[in-house]
């Protein structure tokens, strides 16, 4: 009897999860309609874009793809005068990692202009990336720079603080490669929603910058 119970209990947890798996990952699907963009001749300018931070090196020691085309996306998004600056949100969590700086090295290379590059070191999540794009760099519309799957959650996140946002999506990898990410994304669609719920904070705030007009 206290097997069944046990085992009840469990399917009934399961069911739960994936439901709450699914409408959070209904809203944010929907919250981005219209928003996302491939190409550059059709996006619309913004004065700022934010390209999420990843890691520049797989545990093999190869170049992570994802960094890679976010970097293309970047540049090309520059180039083509749809952003003015670029503004990297990353991780800097200790001296041998460095998410913003490996970025702002490979932009430079790829052709933009150092001058119209902003770093923040503070960006340990998407959520803090958004939170900081407001009440540091104060900003209140932004691209979001990403594979489509995180410039969706994104807009989502920036939407529920007031910020209008579009996203540029860098391209992504294939099912094979990606699978890990995409299966950490749909749990990471739950964990905004709960953010917002417990009302959570920037992990670290400081001094607002400046990012001319």
């Amino acid at each position: 009897m206290l097997r069944k119970k046990i085992l009840l209990l469990f399917c009934f947890l399961v069911v739960i999860a994936l439901t709450a798996v699914y409408f959070c990952n209904d809203a944010i699907i929907k919250s981005a309609n219209g928003k996302l963009f491939s190409d550059t001749q059709s996006i619309p300018y913004n004065k700022v874009g934010l390209l999420l931070g990843t890691s520049k090196f797989l545990k093999s020691g190869g170049i992570n793809p994802y960094y890679q085309n976010r970097i293309i996306a970047a540049s090309n998004l520059y180039k083509s005068s749809k952003v003015k600056y670029i503004l990297i949100s990353g991780d800097n969590g200790n001296v041998n990692y460095d998410e913003p700086t490996f970025m702002r090295s490979d932009l430079i290379k790829a052709g933009v202009d150092s001058n119209s590059i902003y770093l923040d070191y503070a960006g340990f999540r998407t959520f803090d990336s958004i939170i900081r794009l407001k009440e540091i760099f104060g900003q209140d519309s932004v691209t979001f720079i990403s594979q489509q799957f995180h410039n969706e959650r994104a807009i989502y996140t920036a939407s529920r603080m007031g910020i209008t946002s579009i996203g540029f999506n860098a391209t992504d990898v294939n099912l094979t490669q990606g699978i890990k990410t995409q299966i950490r994304e749909k749990l990471a669609r739950v964990k905004v929603f709960l953010d917002f719920f417990i009302g959570k904070k920037s992990k670290f705030l400081g001094q607002k910058m400046n990012i001319p007009a």
